[in-house]
């Protein structure tokens, strides 16, 4: 029971940081956003963990490995980057932050209708539905948002729901594949961190709506 209301407080608190992503202007309060996340999310497998020793390799490998590296490598890559790219906030979205937070409370709403129909074990009931949230807002971030650092915080959102789905068939799912996910998506910041520095520095600024226009130079 008490396992029970834990995972819950944590899956409220998950929804509570996707409305934050989607309403924050400024880049070092979305990067500590979901810092803070991903810390949060280390603890599902702990949770969840029926049936598996919590004193078990499997048990406390991967909260530790997530706590780490979502907690800590992470924003010290994104905030290196923004130290680089010497941008603060995201002034100008493609799509404002008070539709984008309107959009954050529907994409709830169409987790639940989506987990009412996936064949998944049992565990809390919102677990599905505020991964699915969680997996859109990412997508979401991506797409509405101009600056590149942004559009990685919405990277590393969609990867959380991700790995907040897996921990609802956390059983099934071997530890090698859970690692060799975290391991892909620290890759893939790494590369995109390089990318943001690089771009700040040759064009002074990290908005890719300005990259659409580069073209072939011609004298």
């Amino acid at each position: 029971m008490m396992l029970h209301s834990l995972t819950s407080l944590l899956l409220v608190f998950l929804v509570l940081a996707n409305l934050r992503l989607l309403g924050a202007s400024r880049l070092n309060v979305c990067i500590r956003t979901v810092a803070a996340q991903g810390v949060a999310l280390s603890l599902l497998p702990l949770l969840n963990a029926s049936g598996l020793s919590l004193t078990s390799f499997h048990a406390l490998a991967l909260p530790t490995a997530t706590a780490l590296v979502k907690g800590a490598l992470f924003p010290w890559l994104l905030f290196r980057a923004l130290r680089e790219a010497h941008v603060q906030r995201e002034v100008e979205p493609y799509v404002g932050f008070t539709p984008s937070l309107l959009f954050g409370v529907g994409s709830l709403a169409v987790g639940g209708h989506l987990a009412a129909r996936l064949p998944l074990p049992g565990g809390s009931p919102l677990l599905v539905p505020v991964a699915l949230a969680t997996m859109l807002t990412g997508l979401f971030l991506i797409i509405a948002r101009r600056q590149a650092l942004m559009q990685v915080v919405g990277y590393l959102a969609l990867e959380n729901g991700i790995f907040a789905f897996g921990a609802s068939v956390m059983k099934e799912a071997p530890l090698l594949v859970e690692m060799g996910i975290l391991l892909d998506v620290f890759v893939a910041v790494f590369i995109m961190g390089i990318t943001v520095f690089h771009i700040s520095r040759e064009f002074e600024h990290t908005d890719t709506e300005r990259l659409s226009a580069l073209k072939d130079w011609s004298p």
